[in-house]
């Protein structure tokens, strides 16, 4: 099956959003949330993520995590993230409680397209003040694509998948790639060495996966499609009849994550950072990189 063909398939099995512009979402992807150990990207992000996600359960967004949430190639238990993020976790089960949180797969947590894995995960966790499981998210889907859909902007579609399907190694390849993230690259992190399977770290992958994406895009109307993987955050222009090919970033960028806003029929590339303040105390700031656009310029 080829790149395409997966998309295609991802596409034609998304799980479908209606939307208005009334609504609110925001985007994140390739958190990578680990164990908290030195080859723990999402560590350093970790109070940036869970203000900005405090800041958008209080907003009453709905949030969509485009695939690579959870880093379960360096690590082989979601026990051990889930103690080194309790909190963050807490915090996303108020969005699903509430009904405003959706979940997509990517290559490192890939594991999820297993309803049992997700059960095992997901479903519940052991509270040891309690001494029993307690509910985190039960009943929850992980999904490999999602299509939103606009019903004020005749039903305009946003497609929404991780990316990794226009990347043959860490989709069909990503039981080998697990293996040597988990036995060989993690252990050498330490000493700065690069994983060579990561588009995010390998410039002429991401080249290539880009690429492929974009063909897809044409080849389907130049359908609005969001994606993550390369970590390289990308927003086209409305008005120069780009390919409307979007990238969110990723979490684990140095001091900074990056996503996608979408807010009364507009789209937006927002950063969260640290920032310092005049009398040297830090603060966490929001800043717009490119947008907000109108949905209905892309056309």
């Amino acid at each position: 099956m080829s790149s395409q063909d997966r998309l295609n398939k991802a596409y034609k099995e998304a799980k479908r959003i209606a939307f208005t512009n009334t609504d609110k979402f925001i985007l994140f992807s390739d958190c990578h949330r680990g164990d908290s150990s030195f080859a723990d990207d999402f560590a350093n992000n970790r109070n940036i993520y869970y203000h900005a996600m405090s800041h958008y359960f209080k907003e009453g967004y709905t949030y969509i995590e485009l695939g690579d949430g959870d880093e379960l190639w360096e690590n082989m238990f979601f026990k051990t993230i889930f103690e080194a993020n309790k909190n963050v976790y807490q915090l996303l089960q108020q969005f699903y409680f509430t009904n405003r949180l959706h979940l997509i797969y990517g290559n490192h947590d890939m594991v999820y397209r297993n309803k049992n894995v997700v059960k095992k995960n997901l479903y519940e966790y052991f509270d040891q003040r309690k001494g029993e499981n307690v509910p985190l998210f039960p009943g929850i889907q992980c999904n490999e694509a999602i299509v939103l859909e606009n019903t004020d902007n005749h039903n305009q579609e946003l497609f929404l998948t991780h990316g990794h399907q226009a990347d043959f190694m860490n989709y069909v390849g990503w039981k080998i790639n697990r293996f040597l993230v988990r036995i060989l690259w993690k252990p050498l992190q330490v000493w700065g060495i690069k994983d060579p399977t990561s588009p995010a770290k390998n410039y002429v992958e991401l080249i290539k996966v880009e690429r492929r994406i974009k063909k897809w895009i044409a080849d389907n109307n130049n359908k609005i499609t969001i994606t993550g993987h390369t970590h390289r955050p990308r927003f086209p222009s409305p008005i120069e009849n780009a390919l409307h090919y979007f990238n969110d970033g990723s979490c684990v960028h140095p001091r900074s994550i990056t996503g996608i806003e979408i807010v009364n029929g507009t789209i937006a590339l927002i950063k969260w950072f640290i920032d310092t303040k005049e009398d040297g105390t830090l603060q966490i700031k929001k800043e717009c990189l490119e947008g907000p656009c109108r949905l209905e310029d892309y056309k």
